[in-house]
């Protein structure tokens, strides 16, 4: 069985790991790493909400069926295994947040409010509770000890990699963490637990927003706030209307699909979104172009750093290179498909030196006119 180093002093069978277990295969493996570094290892899942459907679907996250893996896991490794009910907190600051954002006309990224919420901050308070010497989690990440402390670096199979996801981990909670799947393939990881015989090694990995395991984010948001389903014009820049939409919620910033208006000269893709008046603003490709963005809420983890830098403003999106200063991300080239509500992550080299979330963009177009 492969190893894991999970960076805590030696002997091991002095040492408390705390395993954030969701019921899916990653959590799984690291929890039998750990057991087989001789620590004493606790796996602790959240019950973050239990509605409809997503109870009993494979691919969710810490609802039913996920929480019954997580405990069979457990049982199999011969490790405790405790459940703590947060799905109040997980409605307030995820789900909320969440269908909030939509309604302001923003793209919210519930993962990594999740991450900076119960899964990180909550789990975080649990683990010390537990008396455990680091927390230790499921993500494809790398934790590095550099010279000025420990660093957040991307995963080694970039395929994999969740960096963008934890941009908003503080110093401290970085310290306690550890990920020690960072360095794995998922084809490895995927080996291990069957040669473990883990009844997850075959269970599919989440595509969707666990809380939406349909992929119908709409229809929640209009469940949560039915003002949602409000009907607006969709108009160009000069404020001409080019038709109608049934809500804002049905929209995101490039996108091109779902306009239905014919007769243009050149596509149309959704340039802004207005929450104040309702309306959908759209243009031409070229219109889309950013040259900076504004962003609030930073987390730094790179100390004093002005090197080279690149920046992520997707999660699946290639860095590119940007310069920072001001709370203003500038891009060396334009940008396309920059929306508020997402998060402009920042990296020197694979090492995540922190990130922001985007307020504001500034057109390339204008810009340079």
């Amino acid at each position: 069985m492969t190893s894991a180093d999970f960076q805590l002093p030696e002997p091991l069978a002095k040492r408390r790991i705390v395993v954030a277990m969701s019921g899916g295969v990653d959590s799984s493996v690291v929890a039998a790493l750990a057991a087989a570094s001789g620590a004493e290892t606790i796996g602790v899942t959240l019950q973050l909400y239990d509605h409809g459907e997503a109870v009993g679907r494979a691919g969710s996250c810490c609802a039913g069926r996920d929480i019954r893996d997580a405990r069979a896991v457990c049982d199999r490794l011969g490790i405790a295994h405790y459940v703590f009910d947060h799905a109040s907190s997980f409605r307030e600051t995820v789900i909320d947040d969440f269908a909030d954002e939509y309604l302001a006309g923003r793209t919210p990224i519930p993962c990594v409010k999740c991450n900076m919420g119960p899964k990180f901050t909550d789990l975080f308070a649990l683990a010390r509770d537990l008396g455990a010497d680091c927390l230790a989690t499921g993500h494809y990440v790398r934790r590095v000890e550099g010279p000025q402390g420990a660093e957040l670096h991307r995963a080694a199979d970039p395929a994999r990699d969740q960096s963008y996801f934890l941009f908003a981990t503080t110093q401290a909670q970085l310290d306690f963490l550890r990920f020690p799947l960072g360095g794995m393939p998922k084809p490895r990881v995927r080996e291990l637990a069957a040669e473990l015989g883990l009844g997850v090694a075959g269970k599919p990995d989440s595509q969707d927003i666990c809380f939406v395991p349909d992929g119908d984010y709409a229809s929640l948001v209009k469940k949560l706030r039915p003002e949602a389903e409000t009907s607006g014009a969709i108009v160009d820049e000069s404020g001409r209307k080019l038709g109608e939409h049934k809500g804002l919620i049905h929209f995101t910033v490039g996108q091109r699909r779902g306009l239905e208006i014919g007769g243009a000269p050149e596509p149309y893709y959704v340039l802004r979104l207005d929450a104040a008046t309702r309306a959908v603003v759209v243009g031409p490709k070229r219109a889309l172009a950013v040259r900076a963005a504004r962003i609030d809420g930073v987390n730094w983890l790179g100390g004093e750093y002005d090197g080279l830098m690149t920046v992520k403003v997707r999660s699946l999106a290639k860095p590119v290179p940007a310069r920072f200063a001001d709370g203003r991300v500038v891009f060396e080239t334009p940008e396309y498909g920059v929306a508020p509500g997402q998060a402009a992550v920042l990296y020197a080299e694979d090492r995540v030196l922190g990130g922001g979330w985007i307020q504001e963009t500034e057109r390339a177009e204008l810009a340079t006119a």
